[in-house]
């Protein structure tokens, strides 16, 4: 009898696994931890659905990459069994490189490495365990794979990755905005002189699936309420690392985040992958539920505020913060807390929201026309996209004030 194994997902419906290597993989300890991170991170101190895990993503990624080999395949694109296996697996850890809470401590858990160069790590790691058997999955993730295309499903401005996770937030944080007809668009999907393009019948799905993608970003990932609460989450960190580099000896604890925050001489070696892939999202906040109650003023009310809801309000403009504003800012809460103005950049602080609708620089969406023609989407004479498609959108926030108990 073939092997299959069924999982029910919400969004998709029924994911088959119907090969034994992958659920090995699946089942594996560094891929299950997934479960226990937020694919949306601190989103759901704004939409209280969208507590959906990086796990529930990898397996969405995974089925829509198999659907999508299937539409190629019945367009009369060649591919072996074992490449197809090789893609499902590269999607399938194309994010086990994620740390807890994902992008927010992405630069102070583990500096200068990327998630991606971790996920390579990882990757590499399982195809020793796994006795080679994703030396394939590997090449096609990093893109040395002969076929291109294969790489461009995992990795593109229109790869199976995005199509999940704008579905998927969308569905768990209800905003009907990013809502994406993600199965015509894999119909529409083919393969020209090598790489992965649409056909021309699905232009105005690829004008829905931008459009969402910017109204996902401004009215989810970087709603300012999010914002607030992941910065906190920064700084909470950043006081940390300030209290033990000054000979707090009672901010750390003799666990993993501890070692991995506070240690000066970190390999990133086996030993190290084995720490990282212990850690998730409870972790830190067993930290900061501890730290709430540390002597030190600072991360005490932010860790409280964190916890309960009670974020630092951010209030976002067109138009740079001026110095003069920053200084009166940190004055106002260096006498209300009755704080250093030193301390007072933990509370008081700007930084800048930046997003493009679609980029042509990086791995472009090319619609190939019924006579043979190629055209990149921006260049697609389309009132809904075409004007300023490629312009970045900027904007500067700073955290004005202490947190605020009526914040919405």
């Amino acid at each position: 009898m073939a092997f299959r194994k069924f999982i029910n997902d919400p969004v998709h419906g029924f994911i088959t696994i119907n090969d034994p290597l992958i659920y090995e993989i699946i089942s594996h300890p560094w891929v299950q931890r997934l479960r226990r991170i937020n694919q949306m991170a601190m989103s759901y101190l704004v939409y209280p659905g969208a507590v959906h895990s990086r796990l529930h993503h990898a397996l969405g990624a995974y089925h829509l990459m198999g659907n999508a080999l299937h539409e190629l395949k019945q367009k009369g694109i060649e591919f072996t069994d074992q490449e197809e296996q090789a893609a499902k697996i590269a999607i399938l850890l194309h994010d086990v490189g994620h740390g807890p809470f994902s992008h927010a401590l992405e630069s102070i858990l583990v500096k200068d490495l990327k998630h991606e160069v971790i996920s390579l790590m990882i990757m590499e790691s399982l195809n020793q365990q796994f006795d080679g058997k994703l030396k394939m999955a590997i090449d096609i993730f990093k893109g040395t794979y002969p076929k291109k295309f294969l790489h461009q499903l995992i990795s593109g401005q229109l790869d199976v990755d995005r199509m999940d996770y704008l579905t998927r937030d969308s569905f768990f944080s209800g905003v009907i905005e990013g809502t994406i007809g993600c199965d015509r668009i894999l119909k529409m999907l083919t393969v020209h002189q090598g790489e992965l393009m649409v056909e021309e019948k699905g232009i105005y799905s690829i004008e829905n699936f931008l459009v969402a993608r910017r109204l996902m970003y401004w009215q989810v990932y970087q709603h300012k309420t999010v914002l607030s609460a992941e910065m906190t989450l920064v700084k909470i960190l950043e006081r940390a690392l300030w209290l033990h580099n000054n000979g707090d000896n009672a901010i750390s604890t003799n666990n993993t985040i501890s070692n991995l925050l506070f240690s000066k001489n970190r390999k990133f070696d086996h030993s190290f992958l084995e720490m990282f892939c212990s850690l998730d999202d409870s972790d830190v906040l067993c930290e900061i539920k501890r730290w709430r109650f540390h002597s030190d003023k600072v991360i005490s009310i932010l860790s409280e505020a964190l916890l309960n809801r009670n974020l630092l309000k951010l209030r976002i403009q067109n138009e740079p913060i001026t110095e003069q504003e920053l200084l009166e800012k940190r004055m106002e809460v260096s006498a209300e807390l009755d704080l250093s103005m030193e301390d007072t950049n933990f509370f008081v602080f700007t930084g800048i929201a930046e997003n493009s609708l679609y980029n042509p620089n990086e791995e472009k969406i090319n619609i190939l026309y019924r006579d043979g023609t190629v055209r990149d989407i921006s260049q697609v004479d389309s009132p809904l996209i075409h004007q300023h498609i490629s312009q970045s959108v900027k904007k500067f926030y700073i955290s004005c004030n202490k947190t605020q108990k009526k914040q919405s």
